[in-house]
């Protein structure tokens, strides 16, 4: 009999405790489900392609959690410029949880796999990208700045069409670099196309960058031709030359404790908008850089076409190598995405 009221006992609070725990899950996906609001930096002017991506994921976040999430987009570099961004998005208690950066400034954090989509020549065309970045190579390169202990994870790709060389000066061949000062940044890859080229360099802020080509500092800098337009660079550098020597590929991070402190619903919320984004910014961009074009002529902008890109390739063919060293098998398979989207 006792043992019966001792069994009778212990399963009651065993079912309480059950009851207990379930209560406190609840109360605390209760408590993540409220509102919150997620501050989102962008570098670039609202109406260009990378804003108007920006603009796409944060309508879908909003859409998709009814209101419950909310993406405080600040265009324009109002936070800082890219690399004043990333300074605080690594650090513990950010106040900035998202951003969309260039792919390749990870590569001077040491993150070798990203700094395969930044080698010159990469990319033979957008279809080509948009296989990789609907592919599983796309999703192991994304959590890298994550394994690095960064604080960041990828959330989703974006392009920005080819990147293009833009001068003060007329430039028609590789011939006519020699000896112009390029823009460059910390971004190695950048750095090599200036040096392959034999141009001397100069590291200047996107957001100084208008200035450095007014004032004869730079000669030579390189953007996509949304970004040119849109920051009015035609204005001081009115010569294109159309090597396409790099894509301007885009990344969105958010901080880790960002994403940890989110509940696997609000997470699924913001990967199902991010997959909406890349969609949306697949779909507007070639068509944006066909329209910019023919603004940029008509402004009387100098373009030069190139048809045979071989000697800018052959020019980079060291750095090509040497980055990919490390990982050749990876970067194998990126280039196989030509073929298909397997």
């Amino acid at each position: 009999m006792l043992k019966r009221i001792s069994l009778f006992f212990t399963i009651c609070v065993l079912f309480f405790s059950f009851l207990s725990c379930n209560k406190k899950t609840a109360n605390n996906e209760t408590e993540q489900e409220k509102q919150i609001t997620l501050i989102m930096a962008e570098v670039n002017p609202p109406e260009t392609l990378a804003g108007r991506t920006d603009q796409a994921f944060k309508e879908k976040v909003e859409e998709l959690s009814g209101g419950k999430i909310k993406i405080d987009l600040q265009c324009s570099g109002i936070l800082g410029d890219n690399s004043a961004v990333r300074k605080i998005i690594m650090q513990a208690n950010s106040s900035i949880q998202l951003c969309r950066q260039s792919t390749s400034s990870l590569v001077s954090f040491g993150c070798k796999k990203s700094a395969l989509l930044s080698i010159p020549f990469t990319f033979s065309s957008r279809e080509h990208f948009w296989n990789f970045a609907n592919s599983e190579v796309a999703h192991e390169i994304l959590n890298e700045p994550k394994e690095k202990g960064l604080n960041i994870i990828g959330l989703y790709y974006g392009e920005e069409g080819f990147r293009h060389l833009f001068s003060t000066k007329a430039i028609s061949s590789i011939q006519d670099c020699a000896g112009l000062t390029m823009r460059t940044t910390n971004d190695k890859a950048l750095q090599a196309i200036a040096s392959s080229l034999k141009m001397e360099q100069k590291q200047v802020n996107f957001s100084d960058l208008y200035g450095a080509l007014l004032t004869g500092q730079v000669d030579v800098a390189d953007q996509p031709l949304s970004n040119y337009m849109a920051n009015k660079f035609n204005e001081v550098a009115p010569h294109i030359i159309l090597d396409g020597h790099m894509l301007g590929i885009m990344e969105t991070f958010i901080t880790t404790e960002a994403w940890d402190s989110l509940s696997e619903k609000q997470q699924n919320i913001l990967s199902e908008a991010g997959k909406y984004a890349s969609e949306y910014c697949r779909k507007i961009s070639a068509e944006e850089e066909d329209k910019i074009l023919k603004e940029i002529e008509k402004a009387g902008v100098s373009v030069v076409k190139v048809d045979d890109k071989t000697p800018y390739q052959e020019a980079c063919a060291d750095f090509i190598k040497q980055t990919a060293a490390d990982n050749q098998e990876l970067y194998q398979k990126i280039l196989d995405l030509a073929k298909n989207g397997n």
